[in-house]
């Protein structure tokens, strides 16, 4: 019996992830599926890859050696035959499927429009996009390129930085009706706040004074996980809140709120494409990343006209 690539592609995701139910889920794939896949791998090299024991698998120390061997021969095996064609002129359209995650309100808001017509372009190119606020393991959870906002360099990473945002303090007029609007980050203490549950409130509120960013005390009323959530109940005139201005953007156009402290500069917000190290790049990975540097270059869609 032959091997072939799908056995070895299984292989690899279950020993990434650990249980046949998690790799099966990630390459839509039935569980018996991927256990047949295995298992005729295993017939295949004439080796046992897994001890199988109350419903648990663990992999033997030949799947060890296999897969420390196997992974990069097989992306990189991937990887010269998806970029052969497009070498050649980026003549042939891209085919396969990429994996694409990023934060809930930037997806929702931008990036679905930006995908959409990247998808457009290349008809035979399979996405999938999952729009979540937590930081994802790329790598463990075979994620292709992630978009980040704000977020530090992961050295585990290669990144690219699309174009650069900002985040805004302000409140709505009900608000700044009853409370007297802060004259400079120390009156942030008489205030409360709508905090974000993913960052800690000292480093959303922070500004820059005498050359560093120094965060200022602030008071949480209301805790929330999405952006645009926090948005809404600044609106609703239930506290300050600092978002970045791709989420407030409309609303401080339409007077639903105003900005405060203007003066005082807040913390830069890189936002960056991401991926796993891969040689030689897919030619796919390639074009998305260059398809998001110019759809996000100066010419940021939220701070355009419709």
């Amino acid at each position: 019996m032959r091997y072939d690539i799908h056995q070895m592609q299984t292989f690899l995701a279950v020993m990434e992830l650990g249980t046949v139910t998690s790799a099966a889920a990630r390459l839509n794939l039935s569980k018996s599926v991927v256990s047949k896949r295995i298992a005729d791998f295993e017939t295949a090299i004439g080796a046992a890859l897994f001890r199988r024991h109350a419903g648990r698998i663990a992999p033997t120390e030949a799947a060890l050696r296999l897969a420390e061997r196997l992974g990069p021969a097989l992306a990189d095996l991937i990887a010269a035959t998806e970029s052969a064609a497009w070498s050649m002129d980026g003549a042939a359209p891209l085919r396969g499927s990429l994996s694409i995650a990023a934060p809930m309100s930037f997806g929702t808001m931008y990036l679905s429009a930006i995908l959409a017509r990247f998808a457009s372009a290349h008809p035979e190119l399979e996405l999938q996009v999952d729009y979540d606020d937590r930081t994802r393991d790329l790598a463990r959870e075979g994620v292709d390129l992630a978009v980040r906002v704000g977020a530090g360099r992961d050295g585990a990473l290669i990144g690219r930085k699309l174009c650069e945002d900002r985040l805004i303090a302000c409140a709505s007029p009900d608000y700044l009706s009853l409370h007297k609007a802060p004259d400079s980050p120390a009156d942030l203490s008489d205030h409360l706040v709508i905090g974000y549950s993913h960052i800690p409130d000292a480093q959303m509120w922070q500004f820059r004074q005498g050359g560093r960013l120094v965060s200022a005390s602030v008071r949480r009323r209301i805790t929330i996980n999405n952006g645009e959530a926090m948005r809404d109940m600044a609106v609703a005139g239930l506290g300050l809140a600092i978002l970045p201005g791709f989420i407030v953007s409309e609303v401080l156009k339409s007077g639903r709120l105003i900005q405060v402290l203007p003066d005082a500069e807040t913390r830069a917000l890189p936002i960056m494409a991401v991926w796993p190290p891969v040689s030689p790049m897919p030619a796919k990975l390639r074009a998305l990343v260059d398809h998001l540097a110019v759809e996000l270059a100066d010419g940021r869609p939220w701070q355009q006209p419709r």
